[in-house]
C-alpha cells in the first residue's frame, strides 16, 4: 500500500509538517498550539481561537476578513479548541485553492500563509491587550456555547459521565473553559498569556496539498515572526485512577428520554502496546452497526433508541451510551454490563471479528481522501509520540486475535453508571 508521508522541518522551534500530493486542488494548513489542559488557563487557552479568528493588524474587521479570503478565490478560514486527552490545542485553520487549478497564477500558497502569519503573529492589540470589545463578544458567545450544552441532551450526559469519573483529573474540564471566569478574562492579562504560550509551548504547523517543501518552509519563516524562547515539550501522561470502584450517578431534568451512560477505564491509551486490539474491542462492542450493543441491547431487546461506544484515546477511557425508556433504566444497567461479560469470556463470533476488522481498516483507508483527517491522524501520533504509519496501523489490527480481544475485555473496568432521567422519580 502506497502511503503519503509527512516531511518534518523545524523552524524557529516550530514543527512544519509537510504532505506534497496531487489528491487535492486545495492548500489545507493547520497550526497547532499545544497547552496542558489545566484548571488554571483552561478559560484563557479556550477563548484564545475565537479572539484571533476576529481579527489582525492587517484585517481589523470581519469584514475585512471575509473580503480577503473572498480575494482568496473562496479560502475557508476556521479557529476552534479542542481536547485531546489531557491536552488542550488550539487549531488555527485554512482551505485555500491550489493556483496550479486556476486561470489566474497568483501564489496562492503564499498569501496563504502570509495570512496565517498575520493573524497568529500580529493579532489585534490595543493599549498592551487584545481589542477589549472583540474579547468581551467572543467571551460572551462562548458562554452562550456552554450554557447551550444542556440543550443537547445526548452531549450533556457525555459530558457529566465525565465530568463525575475524572472529578480528580484534569480531564474533567470542558474544552470551551468555564461560564463564570469568562467575564473576568481582562484583555491585557489575555495577550501577555499569548505571548507567552507563542514563546515556549509546542506549535505544530500541517500543510498537505501540491506545494513544494522548500516554499513552505520558506514561507513559514517569512510569515511566522514570533518570538520563540524557552521552548518546551509537553508530555503525553495522561492521569490514571490507581484503584477504580464502580459508582452510580443519577441526575433529574426535565426530559422524556432517559439517557444513560456507562464510563470505563480500560487501562490502555494511544501509546499502549495493545492499543489497536482496543480498537477491536471497542468496534466489537459498540463501534458499528454490527456490534453487541447496536445488535443485542438495541434490536433484538429494544431497550434504546440508540446504543454505542466511543473512545478516547487519548485518555484511555470507554463509554457506552444509550438512550432508553426512563423505566427499563434497570435492565438497561444489565444487559449492557451483559455485553461487557461475553466480551470477557470470549463470546466473540468469526463474523464480528472480521466485520469489524474490515470496517476499521476501512476507516484508516478513508482517512487519506482527505487532508483534513490526514493532518488529525498525523497529530495524534506526534501528540502520543507514536508516529505509526496508517500500513502499520492496518497490520497490526489484522494480526489482532480473540485470545487478545479477551485479555484487553478482561482489563476493561466500569467506572460511572450516569443516568439522565426524568423529575417523576422524585420521592
Amino acid at each position: 500500500m502506497s502511503e503519503p508521508v509527512f516531511q518534518t522541518v523545524t523552524v524557529n522551534q516550530m514543527n512544519v509538517h509537510i504532505l506534497p500530493t496531487d489528491k487535492f486542488k486545495t492548500t489545507t494548513m493547520v497550526v497547532h498550539i499545544e497547552q496542558d489542559l489545566k484548571e488554571e488557563t483552561v478559560t484563557q487557552t479556550a477563548l484564545l481561537p475565537f479572539v484571533l479568528k476576529r481579527g489582525c493588524v492587517k484585517y481589523p474587521t470581519a469584514q475585512q476578513l471575509r473580503q480577503y479570503m473572498d480575494e482568496l478565490f473562496g479560502a475557508v478560514f476556521h479557529a476552534d479548541i479542542v481536547k485531546k486527552g489531557e491536552k488542550q490545542i488550539i487549531q488555527i485553520q485554512l482551505e485555500i485553492a491550489n493556483e496550479k487549478y486556476l486561470s489566474d497564477t497568483s501564489p496562492l500558497l503564499q498569501k496563504g500563509i502570509e495570512f496565517l502569519g498575520e493573524v497568529i503573529s500580529r493579532p489585534l492589540v490595543e493599549n498592551g491587550g487584545f481589542n477589549k470589545k472583540i474579547v468581551e463578544t467572543e467571551s460572551g458567545l462562548l458562554k452562550k456555547r456552554i450554557l447551550s450544552l444542556i440543550d443537547d441532551k445526548i452531549r450533556y450526559a457525555n459530558q457529566r459521565v465525565v465530568e463525575e469519573m475524572c472529578k480528580e483529573e484534569p480531564y474533567r474540564l470542558l474544552s470551551y473553559g468555564k461560564t463564570e471566569e469568562l467575564e473576568q478574562v481582562d484583555p491585557t492579562a489575555l495577550y501577555q498569556y499569548y505571548l507567552k504560550l507563542l514563546a515556549e509551548n509546542p506549535i505544530d504547523i500541517y500543510v498537505v496539498g501540491d506545494v513544494q517543501p522548500t516554499d513552505v518552509q520558506q514561507g513559514v519563516e517569512r510569515s511566522f515572526q514570533i518570538e520563540r524562547t524557552n521552548t518546551r515539550q509537553l508530555s503525553f501522561n495522561p492521569v490514571q485512577k490507581e484503584r477504580v470502584e464502580e459508582q452510580v450517578v443519577i441526575e433529574e431534568l426535565e426530559i422524556g428520554q432517559g439517557k444513560l451512560n456507562i464510563g470505563c477505564r480500560t487501562h490502555t491509551t494511544l501509546q499502549d502496546e495493545d492499543y489497536e486490539t482496543l480498537l477491536i474491542y471497542n468496534g466489537i462492542l459498540g463501534g458499528f452497526p454490527h456490534s453487541k450493543l447496536f445488535v443485542n441491547v438495541r434490536e433484538k431487546a429494544s431497550l434504546a433508541y440508540y446504543a454505542v461506544s466511543r473512545l478516547e484515546s487519548h485518555k484511555g477511557m470507554l463509554i457506552m451510551m444509550s438512550g432508553i425508556e426512563i423505566d427499563r433504566y434497570e435492565q438497561a444497567v444489565e444487559i449492557m454490563k451483559e455485553q461487557l461479560k461475553m466480551m470477557q469470556d470470549g463470546e466473540i463470533s468469526d463474523t464480528e471479528m472480521q466485520q469489524t476488522k474490515a470496517s476499521l481498516i476501512n476507516q484508516l483507508l478513508e482517512t487519506k481522501d482527505n487532508a483534513r483527517t490526514m493532518i488529525d491522524f498525523a497529530y495524534n501520533g506526534q501528540l502520543s509520540d507514536t508516529k505509526k504509519t496508517l500500513k502499520q496501523f492496518i497490520d497490526k489490527i489484522n494480526q489482532v486475535t480473540v485470545d487478545a480481544v479477551v485479555a484487553i475485555a478482561k482489563k476493561i473496568e466500569i467506572d460511572t453508571i450516569y443516568f439522565l432521567r426524568d423529575k417523576e422519580g422524585e420521592e
